[in-house]
């Protein structure tokens, strides 16, 4: 039976109808009607109050990438959307399943500079799968079903809904609805039956096959298909940045990070596979190095759910576009028992030599400041690898990311295609409220922190369990490492002075503790995680260390540097 609501009340019951409990916002003049509504929703709407729209979206990310679902945020016009707009960028281009509901001035006073009025869909269009502005409580239920149906479908992605007040305040006879299907919108092609069994010809052909796996997989729920599918073929493995969960670290096959601060086996061997087989990822300029000379050698089959990724940066030979889920497992039965001793042999003289020119003395040195792998990997260590990895970006994020290590899925929230400093704390936040059962370790270098900082007061008044490790060496180091090697030494505002972090932490409630020798990191982080809630670590880290293996930019992915002169 219907019932004569506002469209506010509409809102509220829509996202109930999807399944929505836990929500990110700020209030303000033009989303007040919501809010007033929300106000009698508190029990199944639980609604997190962050310090900065900014922090929203990030922790909407942050809950949508270690759950699953939708994330969600509620922010109002003007500068509370635009305060948004970084975080869905990041959310576009890193594939996040997220609707953020931004305030608006009624329809009567649009086009008239009214107060707080930007054109939110006019900015978000190019960075979104959705802008769509609600100007009538009548299209209140259609809107959210329809967005929450676009931004889990397919390849996911943000939506905005700018929401007028007048639309916001309007009566409306409520009924929910259900979006399954929009004529036009095809989220999950299928692949034709030949497509996939050429797909089994190539792998069977193959003697130096090399599997890259994407953070698609992870999106997928794809984990297990994509097991078998390597063990079946015994096929070498790297993982993007954002697929590094998708298989265990532990796995045999699995070789490593790709990329331009990846490890150095699985880039090396990218230039003497015969077959490259890219699954659930789009060629980022980082994992291809000059383009003009990627895996030349090679055929490519690319399993990806978007047909806009096929050809764009890298030249395919064959593309199955479709859900990897499905994909792979359709071409597993027509894949025959193969074993690779030979090439997998081929990996293990690079491995060695990294080991021993790099990882032994990044992460067990003996002698001189604190290193962030050694911090990284005692962290790993310590969680029993089964920890959430949440990073901000840099140095801090380069490291993190390759001395941590996985044995669960969607264990790892980075900020990967927009690289946006200020991105783990919120999105660590986030990550408490997706998955409460888990532990989340959030690295973090001393600029990312500075910039969402104020997400401390979202920690205290939530009593989010998040453990904050500040590496911090008085640098903006990513930058400054650059500027080392690029710009002749001159680093043009890259140190920073800093305040004391720990006075800080403590005005928020927030236990902390403060290392420089070695001989105490391993205590510290014991107290860290055994201490209830929150904690910031903060690891007085070498100022001056650069992240190794590096493939400069614009150089050959196989052409990495080892040690820096």
């Amino acid at each position: 039976m219907k019932q004569r609501i506002s469209g506010a009340e509409a809102l509220m019951r829509s996202l109930e109808n999807e399944g929505v409990d836990v929500l990110f916002g700020y209030p303000g003049g033009a989303i007040m009607p919501t809010y007033d509504a929300l106000y009698d929703h508190r029990d199944t709407l639980n609604h997190i109050l962050v310090r900065h729209e900014q922090g929203a979206v990030h922790a909407a990310q942050g809950y949508a990438r270690v759950s699953g679902r939708v994330g969600v945020a509620i922010v109002t016009s003007g500068p509370g959307a635009m305060n948004t707009v970084t975080g869905i960028a990041d959310a576009m281009v890193d594939s996040t399943p997220m609707v953020v509901v931004c305030g608006q001035v009624g329809a009567s006073v649009m086009g008239t500079d009214a107060f707080q009025e930007v054109d939110v869909i006019g900015v978000t269009q190019p960075i979104t799968k959705w802008a769509y502005q609600i100007r009538r409580a009548e299209d209140v239920a259609w809107a959210v079903s329809r967005a929450f149906y676009i931004a889990k479908s397919g390849r996911p992605g943000p939506v905005v809904l700018d929401f007028a007040k007048n639309a916001q305040t309007g009566m409306v006879d409520y009924e929910p609805a259900k979006f399954d299907f929009i004529r036009s919108y095809r989220p999950v092609p299928v692949p034709e039956d030949e497509v996939i069994r050429q797909a089994a010809d190539m792998i069977n052909q193959s003697e130096h096959p090399l599997v890259l796996v994407g953070q698609g997989v992870e999106l997928g729920n794809a984990r297990e298909e994509l097991r078998q599918f390597i063990e079946k073929g015994d096929m070498p493995a790297g993982c993007t940045l954002l697929g590094l969960s998708a298989l265990p670290s532990e796995h045999p096959l699995n070789m490593g990070m790709l990329g331009m601060h990846g490890n150095l086996a699985p880039n090396v061997m990218t230039q003497q596979c015969d077959l490259l087989i890219a699954v659930g990822m789009r060629f980022d300029d980082r994992v291809t190095g000059k383009v003009e000379t990627y895996a030349r050698q090679a055929k490519v089959i690319h399993f990806d759910i978007d047909p806009s990724e096929i050809n764009k940066n890298i030249t395919v030979d064959l593309a199955v576009v479709g859900d990897c889920k499905q994909t792979l497992a359709r071409v597993l039965p027509l894949m025959k028992e193969c074993k690779h001793k030979a090439w997998l042999e081929g990996f293990l003289p690079y491995r060695d030599k990294e080991q021993k020119c790099v990882i032994d003395s990044a992460i067990h040195p003996t002698e001189g400041p604190l290193l962030m792998g050694e911090v990284v990997n005692a962290v790993s260590e310590a969680t029993g690898h089964k920890a959430v990895l949440v990073t901000d970006v840099g140095q801090n994020q380069m490291f993190a990311c390759r001395y941590f290590k996985y044995s669960e899925p969607r264990s790892i929230i980075t900020s990967g295609g927009c690289g946006t400093m200020g991105f783990g704390l919120p999105a660590a936040i986030g990550a408490t409220f997706g998955a409460p059962e888990r532990t989340v370790c959030m690295f973090c270098g001393d600029g990312g922190l500075q910039m969402t900082i104020q997400e401390l007061g979202t920690i205290m008044e939530q009593h989010a369990p998040v453990k904050i490790i500040l590496m911090n060496n008085n640098y903006l180091g990513n930058v400054r490492q650059w500027q080392y090697m690029f710009f002749n030494k001159r680093y043009s505002f890259t140190p920073m002075l800093n305040p004391d972090y720990e006075k800080i932490a403590s005005a928020y409630g927030i236990p902390s503790r403060t290392v420089v020798d070695r001989k105490d990191l391993d205590g510290a982080i014991k107290e860290m995680l055994e201490t209830p809630g929150a904690y910031l670590l903060q690891c007085a880290v070498k100022e001056e260390e650069n992240v190794l293996p590096m493939t400069p930019l614009g150089a050959s992915i196989d052409d990495m540097l080892l040690e820096i002169k």
